[in-house]
């Protein structure tokens, strides 16, 4: 969907070894020095930037944030680790009850000390229905959050939430500033102070994210002393950028970074749950055809996709589920077949017009697909999609817009969206799915309506057995095959070019939002000069 904060939605150790002053950007930024000394900054590209910085709304969920530790975190293969808490929890109870002690001398990087009560109040404030915070359902399993002292926190849930130690990478927060204001509109969501290895030294909205090293950091002050993310939402202006010198980094498509093949630059190639898909809204006479969209879920040409538009980076896409994942349902594959597409809408009632386009009760089988403007990987699968659905008779008009533009829309058009995580089943589909989370933001944007698939999402999420789980998730992807209120293309893989003086770096596999926290950047603050 929409990076309502770009996550670093994956998460997080490997060093890297750099060469003494390779980390400058050939062309400074915010007046950084050029000189002889040995440089201690990198600036890269990123395509999108969050809407707030606040925790509490949810920036950085999914861990790595950089301003910001979580109790937990993850290391290169994601495996969780401590990070504010000084041990993995211990869970007691059948799983509802998760006790963590806390790192001991842990600072705000304002000088305040950690304590506890920092993590009753973000989890509280999160959990509060007034906060508006997109992902909060994540955390419906939590009934109490209390704090044992200085050192110690106890979750108490209310059914034994299977990726509940998952949801604990989430940032936290310091009481003594967020606390004392609005946590919707107040300055804490651009003017964040948090326990990570990196303070927010600027931000200028559309342009740049500056972060400095914390020095006080529990970890130790990262050797990375000023760390820039620039914006650039048009993936060619960031290409650009990047051969100019201007960007020591950047995250591009598979057909910009291959020029990059031989100058000087590496690329990175990181695994990822990003999908992409195309809404098919219910509130639309045409995508709200149950016909229309079983036809468009087999005619369209996914390995096409994938060796055209992604020249290989990636693989096709079924559901919110990667094929090669644990989760992934074998069966529900579907196979590209146009024939068997026009057949389905013929027997459906929709017939072709002298223009070839189909009709049906006087409604046209037409209907608009919107992109976010600048990304091109969007733009070419939304023109391949509006290409093969042209061959069964149903018109898919192209339409670029930011996402001010889009989201009013979503309600009845149908958008080239993306999403996924890798942490865990209930991540990747419950917001996706849910009926009543329909129309809430960017959740459920297709407003599917399935009660099975309800039933299934809330035993999946509900149960701390993984037969029950994998059960619950095989019959929510049958369902998708059966009746697809979503017609899913690819699975991408996200390309990062990176300047060769950085020497060899590592990377994750990701979820959807990426690039800020996320790509061979992920440990910054673990690189040597």
């Amino acid at each position: 969907m929409r990076a309502r904060s770009i996550r670093g939605m994956g998460a997080l150790a490997t060093a890297a070894a750099l060469t003494a002053g390779s980390a400058a950007c050939s062309a400074p930024v915010d007046g950084e020095g050029d000189g002889g000394e040995a440089a201690t900054s990198a600036v890269v590209g990123i395509a999108y930037e969050p809407e707030t910085l606040s925790p509490l709304l949810g920036f950085g969920k999914d861990g790595n944030s950089k301003i910001f530790d979580g109790l937990l975190t993850h290391d290169v293969d994601l495996e969780l680790k401590p990070a504010l808490a000084a041990a993995l929890p211990k869970v007691t109870d059948g799983g509802r009850t998760y006790t963590y002690e806390l790192r001991e001398g842990v600072k705000f990087s304002d000088g305040e000390p950690f304590t506890a009560a920092d993590v009753v109040f973000t989890y509280e404030t999160i959990l509060d229905e007034k906060t508006s915070n997109p992902s909060k359902g994540e955390l419906d399993a939590v009934d109490s959050v209390e704090a044992k002292g200085d050192d110690t926190v106890v979750f108490r849930l209310k059914y034994p939430y299977a990726p509940f130690a998952e949801r604990t990478v989430l940032p936290i927060v310091p009481e003594h500033l967020a606390g004392g204001q609005d946590v919707n509109t107040g300055s804490f969501g651009t003017k964040p102070v948090g326990t990570g290895p990196y303070k927010l030294a600027k931000w200028s909205k559309g342009e740049q994210l500056v972060l400095e090293a914390n020095s006080g950091y529990w970890g130790g002050a990262p050797k990375i002393e000023r760390f820039t993310m620039a914006i650039i939402k048009d993936d060619d202006v960031r290409a650009t950028r990047l051969r100019s010198g201007d960007l020591d980094g950047a995250i591009l498509p598979p057909n910009l970074a291959k020029a990059f093949k031989g100058t000087g630059q590496k690329t990175y190639t990181a695994e990822s749950f990003d999908y992409r898909t195309v809404t098919l809204p219910t509130g639309n006479k045409v995508t709200g055809d149950t016909a229309v969209r079983r036809a468009l879920d087999i005619a369209v040409d996914r390995q096409a996709m994938v060796d055209g538009i992604l020249e290989g980076a990636g693989k096709a896409a079924y559901g919110p589920v990667p094929t090669d994942s644990e989760w992934f349902t074998k069966g529900t594959e579907r196979t590209y077949d146009p024939k068997a597409a026009r057949a389905i809408l013929d027997k459906a009632g929709w017939k072709p017009g002298k223009d070839g386009i189909r009709t049906k009760g006087g409604v046209r089988a037409s209907f608009p697909l919107w992109y976010v403007s600048g990304d091109k990987l969007r733009q070419d699968h939304a023109l391949a999609y509006a290409s093969d659905a042209k061959k069964i008779g149903v018109e898919a008009k192209v339409q670029a817009g930011t996402w001010e533009v889009i989201e009013p829309r979503m309600p009845k058009d149908a958008v080239l969206a993306g999403g996924g995580s890798p942490a865990d089943p209930d991540f990747d589909q419950y917001a996706l799915l849910r009926s009543d989370l329909a129309g809430d933001g960017f959740n459920n944007m297709g407003w599917y309506d399935n009660a099975k698939v309800d039933r299934a999402l809330e035993k999946g999420r509900r149960s701390g057995d993984r037969a029950e789980r994998k059960a619950a998730y095989d019959t929510v992807q049958r369902e998708l095959a059966g009746n697809p209120g979503y017609t899913f293309l690819t699975h991408i893989d996200h390309l990062y070019v990176v300047d060769d003086r950085f020497g060899r770096l590592t990377t994750q596999v990701e979820p959807h939002d990426h690039g800020l926290a996320a790509g061979p950047w992920w440990n910054v603050e673990d690189w040597r000069p």
